[in-house]
């Protein structure tokens, strides 16, 4: 396409509107890809609501062509993972692009730039992205797993971004991956074996999340995740803010008999979360809550009959790792939810992830309890 491409900036309610209802427009044109809830989309570039602005710096720009929206990307710079060592993929001067949309390749490369530029004025000597806009929220861009529907939040990106943003230098950093996991499948005999061994011994407790305690059971799994994500590529550890609003998102999606807090001596040493796939209700209410689409929504999250899950956190605390318990314990806990899963909600299907490719324990388990790679996802980085 011909045309000069301009870029501004954007920002206050009207312009983040404009930027989340241009990125919505981009999804309605990408094969199997789930309309989501504008609310929510909103709150999530929005200062005042999304904790992480505490602890960033952010700007969102579009690109215009000939007087029509043709892209849009943010620019932006965690702070907390400005802290962090370099050999676990930020650290000092690494800055971050997310939302990335763009019309063509010459967009694209023209609101990389405007990224590079903000992020090097920034003092960045480093981008890493996609990344919209937390590593907690949406990281990487999807590069396998186009022929279906992403599951609870997980990105939806056409194939050919990839190409795009290699041919503007980037280079791919890590790779993030989600397992697919048969529920009303059996575990092999080893496994099966595991899990029993773990039954009879009497200093392991496995439990359901209990949402009477929610506040407890939130800042305990957290505790727990900051503890055995802490030496992750691209760990950042969630703040005092960020947990809190992290609780009050996700306590109407917590269905105890699928959420597990073990416990070893009496003290909580790992979690799993498992969440029911909003997604499947989503794509019958076209993303809208009205006029009717708020009631349906309800009535599914209450009662997530057949629904797909999703794993999205899991953690076992760092003093266990590499151990034999440590594999137990999650062996344990994907039994039982598999069980109720299958039981309780007539789930068919689940999903695990994601799970970064070299982290050797968690995809020895994803491998041992036979899923398989369903999606890849890319973080791609480029010096400054």
């Amino acid at each position: 396409m011909t045309g000069k491409i301009g870029i501004r900036a954007v920002s206050g309610k009207r312009g983040r509107a404009e930027f989340v209802d241009l990125g919505r427009r981009f999804a309605r044109d990408v094969p199997h890809s789930v309309p989501q809830l504008r609310s929510e989309q909103l709150e999530l570039v929005d200062p005042a609501r999304n904790p992480f602005f505490g602890h960033a710096r952010v700007q969102l720009f579009i690109a215009e062509r000939d007087g029509e929206a043709v892209g849009r990307i943010s620019a932006h710079i965690d702070e907390l993972a400005l802290e962090l060592p370099p050999e676990q993929g930020m650290g000092p001067g690494t800055g971050m692009f997310g939302y990335f949309d763009a019309a063509d390749e010459q967009v694209a490369h023209v609101l990389l730039a405007q990224a590079e530029d903000w992020l090097r004025a920034e003092g960045m000597t480093k981008v890493l992205g996609p990344i919209s806009l937390s590593v907690w929220e949406e990281p990487g861009l999807l590069v396998k797993g186009h022929d279906h529907s992403p599951m609870i939040m997980m990105g939806h990106h056409p194939a050919h971004y990839l190409g795009w943003i290699e041919s503007a230098g980037y280079a791919t950093a890590k790779l993030l991956r989600t397992y697919e996991l048969d529920v009303k499948g059996e575990f092999p005999p080893l496994i099966r074996r595991i899990i029993a061994s773990g039954e009879r011994n009497d200093r392991i407790k496995v439990r359901y999340v209990d949402k009477a305690q929610w506040d407890r059971e939130v800042r305990i799994v957290l505790e727990i995740l900051n503890d055995a994500w802490s030496d992750n590529w691209g760990f950042v550890p969630f703040t005092d803010r960020e947990t809190a609003y992290a609780g009050k998102k996700l306590r109407p999606l917590i269905h105890e008999e699928i959420n597990m807090i073990a416990e070893l001596d009496g003290e909580p040493v790992a979690f799993m979360l498992t969440f029911p796939d909003v997604n499947d209700m989503l794509r019958k209410t076209g993303g809208k809550l009205f006029p009717f689409g708020w009631l349906r929504l309800l009535r599914w999250a209450r009662n997530p009959k057949g629904a797909g899950l999703r794993v999205p956190l899991m953690g076992v605390r760092k003093a266990l790792h590499n151990s034999r318990l440590a594999s137990q314990l999650a062996f344990m806990m994907i039994g039982q939810i598999r069980r109720n899963a299958a039981e309780i909600y007539d789930s068919d299907r689940a999903e695990i992830g994601w799970v970064l490719d070299d982290n050797k324990g968690m995809v020895a388990i994803a491998e041992t309890i036979g899923t398989t790679v369903n999606r890849e996802y890319a973080i791609l980085q480029k010096p400054l």
